[in-house]
């Protein structure tokens, strides 16, 4: 690890998808921090700004859109790109790309994840 490694917040509340994301980003060189469900990553965002976000999408305790809402309106956490991990994604990315008040997340993928997509699709958004 170098000082200057990258933070990223992963959002799941399938412990196994956690653990599979957190592998792939220590494995390339980003820290990796995790929240069991919305609350928890609005509590983690609180704490620390992570340098990008990978929210799953359909959790209880908070939606991944609640997160992401409130990610997109907070002055202080808008600039983080965001990639969306879901099992539903055309629906979803329909859904996003219609709402007026956010901007689209700057990435998508779907589950099960593509190691090797997921770690390159972070170092583009976090290079």
């Amino acid at each position: 690890m170098t000082d200057d490694a990258k933070t990223v917040l992963v959002v799941d509340d399938d412990p196994d998808a956690r653990d599979y994301l957190s592998t792939v980003l220590q494995d390339n060189g980003f820290i990796a921090t995790t929240a069991n469900d919305g609350a928890e990553a609005i509590a983690a965002l609180e704490q620390e700004v992570p340098d990008l976000v990978a929210l799953d999408i359909s959790m209880p305790e908070k939606s991944g859109v609640a997160v992401y809402r409130k990610l997109k309106e907070d002055e202080r956490l808008k600039s983080i790109p965001v990639i969306i991990v879901t099992g539903i994604s055309e629906e979803f990315e329909r859904f996003i790309s219609t709402r007026r008040q956010v901007p689209p997340p700057e990435g998508y993928i779907s589950k099960p994840v593509d190691a090797e997509e997921f770690a390159r699709m972070v170092k583009e958004l976090t290079g």
